[in-house]
C-alpha cells in the first residue's frame, strides 16, 4: 500500500483501482479509462460504506442521435398498428339512430343515398389525423391506422371516399356485414382499437389490445399547435395495474398510502395501456429534440396526490418512458385540466371522469376489473 491507496479486488471493478480513505466513507478511483456506472451503496469488509462503481460495456453512452435512429428504426419495422371504428372515426350518430330504431334495410338505404356525402369527423378523427401526419412521404410509416366496421363491403364507399376526401392515409380494413370485430383486431396486430360498441372494445382487451369505448364529439374544439398530439392517460387500471386499488379496497385509505409509500421505489405492473404507452413512448423519441421536447406528447391526468404521487413518477423513470407532463388532481374535476393541457384524447377507466372530460376533449372510457362508477384511487 502507497499512501492512503489500498489495491481491491471486487465483482464488477478491475484490478488496478482504489480506495481512498476519508474517515468511515470510500471512494472507489478507476485508473482505467473504461466507461462506469454508479449503481448505489455496498457494505465491504472495510468498516465502512464504499459506493461501488460497475462496469458498463466500452462504447460510449448513446448520443440523442443514436436513440433516435434507434426508434425510428424500430417503428419503422414495427409500426404502432391503431384499429378505429368508423363510427369512431366519423360522426355517424343519425346514420345509427336510423339502424337501431328503423333497422338494417332503412340503414343501408340512406348510407348508399348518402354514398357521396363525406362524413363529419368523429370523436376519433383529430388523434388520427395528428398520427398519421407524424409519417414521412415516401418512407415506411411510424404509425398505420386500420379502418374496421361493422357495415357490408357494399357500404364502405362512403366511409374510403370520405377518408379520400380528408387526406387521411388509410387505406387497409375489414367490413364485417355485423360479424364481431374482436377477432380481425389480433389478425392485424392492433396494439390500440378505438370503437363505440362495448362488446368489439372488451373483446380487444381480451386479444391484449389497448381499447377504449369513446365518447361524444366535444362541444368546445382546442386550438393546439400544428404538427403537434398530446395523449393523455390517467394512471391505476388504465396505465399502470389494479393492485394499489386492491389494497385500498382491502384495507382502506390508511392502508393504501402506507401501501404505496412503503413501495414507492417498486415500480407498478403494466395496465391494460402499458405496453401502449411503451410503443407510443417510441414514437415520442423519433421526434425528441435537442432541448428535449417532442411534438409527441405524453401526459398523465391522475386523482392520486401526494405522497401517492411519487410512486407514479419513479414507475415511469424504470419504464424509460416519461410523461411530459403530469397533474396530481385528487378530488378536482380533470376537465379543466385536460382542456388546459388541450389533449387530442384521453383515456380513463371511470365513467365519471369520461363523461366530464368528454365535453371539452376526446375521450374514451378503458373496461376494467371493478365498477366503473366506483372510485379506483382516492385523494388524500
Amino acid at each position: 500500500m502507497t499512501g492512503n491507496v489500498w489495491p481491491v479486488s471486487i465483482d464488477n471493478i478491475h484490478h488496478g483501482s482504489g480506495l481512498k480513505r476519508t474517515k468511515q466513507h470510500y471512494v472507489i478511483h478507476c485508473a482505467s479509462r473504461k466507461n462506469y456506472r454508479m449503481t448505489g451503496l455496498r457494505k465491504l469488509i472495510l468498516g465502512g460504506t464504499v459506493r461501488v462503481l460497475e462496469k458498463r460495456e466500452d462504447a460510449e453512452s448513446p448520443t440523442s442521435s443514436d436513440v433516435k435512429r434507434a426508434a425510428s428504426a424500430a417503428l419503422r419495422s414495427d409500426p404502432l398498428r391503431i384499429g378505429i371504428s368508423t363510427r369512431a372515426l366519423f360522426d355517424l350518430e343519425e346514420e345509427h339512430h336510423v339502424f337501431t330504431t328503423e333497422g338494417v334495410k332503412a340503414y343501408s338505404l340512406m348510407q348508399l343515398e348518402r354514398e357521396d356525402t363525406p362524413l363529419r369527423k368523429g370523436t376519433g378523427f383529430e388523434v388520427v389525423e395528428r398520427l398519421l401526419a407524424l409519417n414521412e412521404p415516401n418512407a415506411l410509416p411510424f404509425v398505420e391506422v386500420i379502418l374496421l366496421s361493422r357495415n357490408s363491403p357494399d357500404l364502405s364507399l362512403r366511409a374510403f371516399r370520405s377518408i379520400d376526401q380528408y387526406g387521411l392515409s388509410i387505406n387497409t380494413g375489414s367490413f364485417t356485414s355485423g360479424r364481431s370485430l374482436t377477432p380481425f383486431i389480433p389478425a392485424w396486430g392492433i396494439e390500440l382499437f378505438l370503437s363505440n360498441e362495448d362488446a368489439d372494445v372488451q373483446g380487444a382487451v381480451e386479444g391484449g389490445a389497448a381499447a377504449a369505448r369513446l365518447g361524444v364529439v366535444p362541444a368546445i374544439g382546442n386550438e393546439t399547435s400544428a404538427g403537434e398530439v398530446r395523449i393523455a392517460f390517467d394512471g391505476d387500471a388504465v396505465v399502470f395495474g389494479p393492485e394499489s386499488d386492491a389494497v385500498y379496497k382491502e384495507g382502506g385509505l390508511d392502508a393504501f398510502l402506507a401501501h404505496e409509500v412503503a413501495n414507492a421505489a417498486n415500480p407498478m405492473a403494466r395496465g391494460p395501456f402499458g405496453n401502449f404507452l411503451h410503443k407510443l413512448s417510441a414514437l415520442r423519441r423519433v421526434f425528441l429534440t435537442e432541448a428535449d421536447v417532442s411534438k409527441v406528447r405524453i401526459a398523465l391526468v391522475t386523482a392520486r396526490n401526494a405522497p401517492a404521487h411519487e410512486r407514479v413518477v419513479r414507475t415511469l423513470r424504470a419504464w424509460g418512458t416519461p410523461a411530459d407532463e403530469a397533474h396530481f388532481v385528487g378530488s378536482r374535476s380533470k376537465a379543466p385540466i385536460l382542456q388546459a393541457l388541450g389533449a387530442h384524447i384521453f383515456f380513463d377507466d371511470q365513467e365519471k371522469h369520461v363523461l366530464g372530460a368528454s365535453t371539452v376533449v376526446p375521450s374514451g372510457h378503458v373496461p376494467g376489473p371493478h365498477d366503473p362508477a366506483e372510485p379506483v384511487i382516492p385523494a388524500v
